[in-house]
C-alpha cells in the first residue's frame, strides 16, 4: 500500500539469488505500471530495442483478442492480439527469465469482471513445466493488476520499512488481501514480512520492530533477517545485483532471507 519499501529491489535480487545460488529456474513478472523491475534489469538502449522490434511484454498477456487500429491512410483495420502460448519471456541470464513491463498498461482499459484479470494465471498454467518458481513485482496500491498477481499467486511476502506509515500500510494490504480472497475464492497464502530499507540505530527502527514482534499477527510473520540501507542499492542498473557486491553483510541478509523463504513455502506444502 505504500511505494518506497523496497519491493522491487527485493523481487530482483530474490529472484537473482534462487537463479544463481540455488540453481533454480526464475520467471520474474513486472506488472507494475512503473515498471521498475524492467528498468532494473534491462539497459535503456536493450529495452528501447525490445519495443521497436515488437517483443512481448506484460501488456500482450493482457490484451483484448482483438482490435480496431485507426489510419488515416488506410482506415480501420482489425488486428488480432498473440496467444498467451506464444508469448516469450526474455532470458536475463542463465536460469533467470523476465517478461518486462510496460507503460502501455495505463492505456488498456480492463473492467472488473470480464474475467481478463485471470490471463496471466492461464499463462502461467501454460508454462508451469518451465519454471521452478515466479515472482510477480505488482504495484502498491490495489488495481486489476494486483487482482491478476493475486489469481495467480500461491503466496505473497511483504516488503515494509520500519516506519510508522509503512506499518499502516501492511495492516491496509492485509485487509484488502482478505476481501480479495472472500470475493474471488482464493487460497493464497502470506509467505511473510521482510523489513527492508533498514537502520538499525534509530529510534524509528526499534519502535517499529517492537511492535511487529508483538503484534499478534506479523510476529508470526515476520522473517529473521532484514535487508540494511544501502547507497549503493539506490541506482537502479543492471549490474547492482546484492549478490555482486563487495558488501558481505547485505548478502548474508539476502541469502538467509532467500533461505527462510524457501523453508517456509516448503512447510506450506507439507501441509
Amino acid at each position: 500500500m505504500k511505494g518506497g519499501v523496497g519491493k522491487t529491489t527485493l523481487s530482483i535480487n530474490i529472484a537473482d539469488c534462487l537463479s544463481k545460488r540455488y540453481q533454480k529456474k526464475v520467471l520474474l513478472i513486472d506488472i507494475d505500471p512503473q515498471f521498475n523491475s524492467t528498468q532494473c534489469l534491462f539497459k535503456v538502449e536493450q529495452y528501447v530495442e525490445h519495443l521497436k522490434e515488437k517483443k512481448d511484454t506484460i501488456t500482450d498477456i493482457f490484451d483484448k483478442n482483438t482490435k480496431i487500429n485507426i489510419s488515416t491512410v488506410n482506415g480501420a483495420n482489425e488486428t488480432s492480439s498473440k496467444e498467451l502460448k506464444k508469448i516469450k519471456p526474455v532470458k536475463i541470464k542463465e536460469n533467470l527469465w523476465s517478461i518486462p513491463g510496460n507503460l502501455e498498461l495505463y492505456r488498456l482499459e480492463i473492467a472488473p469482471g470480464e474475467g481478463r484479470e485471470s490471463r496471466l494465471k492461464k499463462y502461467l498454467r501454460m508454462n508451469e513445466e518451465k519454471y521452478d518458481i515466479v515472482i510477480i513485482d505488482t504495484p502498491p496500491t490495489p488495481s486489476i493488476w494486483m487482482t491478476s498477481a493475486l489469481i495467480a499467486s500461491d503466496y505473497y511476502l511483504i516488503p515494509t520499512k520500519a516506519d510508522p506509515i509503512s506499518l499502516t500500510g501492511i495492516d491496509l494490504l492485509n485487509n484488502i488481501v482478505k476481501e480479495k480472497k472472500d470475493n474471488l475464492d482464493l487460497t493464497i497464502k502470506c509467505i511473510g514480512v521482510v523489513l527492508t530499507i533498514t537502520e538499525q540505530q534509530t529510534r524509528v527502527y526499534k519502535s517499529a520492530k517492537k511492535f511487529l514482534s508483538e503484534h499478534h499477527t506479523w510476529s508470526k510473520l515476520l522473517y529473521t533477517k532484514e535487508l540494511p540501507k544501502r547507497t549503493e542499492l539506490a541506482g537502479k542498473q543492471l549490474d547492482n545485483y546484492i549478490l555482486d557486491l563487495q558488501d558481505s553483510n547485505i548478502k548474508t541478509a539476502l541469502i538467509g532471507i532467500v533461505d527462510e523463504l524457501l523453508k517456509r513455502i516448503g512447510n506450506e506444502e507439507q501441509k
